[in-house]
């Protein structure tokens, strides 16, 4: 069995965990599987290392060593190859990931049939013929000194809202943890197939998250006023431009990711350690 393993080179408590994490691998037959770019910073003889768009293929799955931004980063990825995802944590929350970095003997479950497997559904959108992919969310915001856009949301062609506001967010069911749960959204199981949509300080009284099937075609379009502009960012990623005579339209990606789980975590479990603890 080989695995990929993706380290978050700019973060040291990431590199440093991979001595434990490739010796965890190796003790249960596991054969690490690093991209080129890291050798230079960490060497492992009796690892392979290779370009990962050569070896990913080659791989039975990919492991993410770092925190829940290191799962965005690398589940699109995943999930394009046809190839599980899991995550070891090394970051604040790690709310996606299955393994903390000081519990690696829980990875014996990836060998001995114990290890099980959620399916998470993407977002698929085109904005002016360019293609996204988003596991977590699409958001867009206005610009800080923009004035209040007004956005128009449509749902297979029928208008559901108009709404004024400093952005949109809409997200999947492994999203709403996010961003959107900051923003006062539901929490959604994650293998639920649906979209949802927050409002970002919406300037009405009538402000509720929506929730559409994953079956729904969504259509965002908006009214700029005294030239106000806006952007969007997929994952988290750095914003690019909205245009004000543009149309972005989202549906549920044909292509989903399987995200491994080990040991008797749930995700309600997972909800309540996360998130609820320190309201205890």
């Amino acid at each position: 069995m080989k695995i990929f393993v993706c380290p978050c080179a700019e973060k040291e408590k990431s590199m440093a965990a991979l001595p434990s994490v490739t010796a965890a691998l190796r003790k249960y037959g596991i054969t690490p599987v690093f991209d080129r770019s890291v050798y230079e910073l960490y060497r492992d003889e009796r690892a392979e290392y290779s370009e990962s768009d050569d070896i990913i293929g080659e791989c039975d799955m990919l492991l993410t060593v770092g925190g829940d931004g290191m799962m965005l980063k690398w589940g699109k990825k995943a999930a394009f190859a046809g190839k599980p995802l899991i995550g070891i944590n090394t970051g604040r929350l790690g709310f996606m990931t299955a393994v903390d970095s000081d519990c690696l003997d829980k990875l014996s479950a990836l060998t001995d049939g114990s290890c099980s497997f959620s399916t998470r559904m993407m977002l698929s959108a085109d904005l002016s013929g360019e293609e996204i992919t988003a596991l977590n969310d699409i958001v867009l915001f206005k610009d800080v000194n923009s004035k209040l856009p007004e956005f128009t949301v449509r749902i297979n062609g029928i208008t559901v809202t108009k709404v004024r506001a400093d952005g949109l967010i809409f997200s999947t069911p492994t999203g709403s943890t996010a961003y959107a749960l900051s923003a006062g959204g539901p929490i959604i199981e994650p293998t639920v197939e649906c979209i949802q949509l927050t409002h970002l300080c919406a300037h009405t009284l009538l402000n509720r998250p929506m929730i559409f099937s994953g079956t729904d075609v969504v259509t965002v379009s908006y009214a700029p006023y005294e030239g106000s502009r806006v952007n969007m960012s997929v994952d988290g990623a750095n914003g690019t431009e909205f245009p004000a005579d543009a149309e972005l339209v989202i549906r549920k990606s044909p292509v989903a990711l399987r995200i491994a789980e080990i040991g008797e975590r749930s995700f309600y479990s997972t909800v309540s350690e996360k998130l609820m603890t320190p309201l205890k």
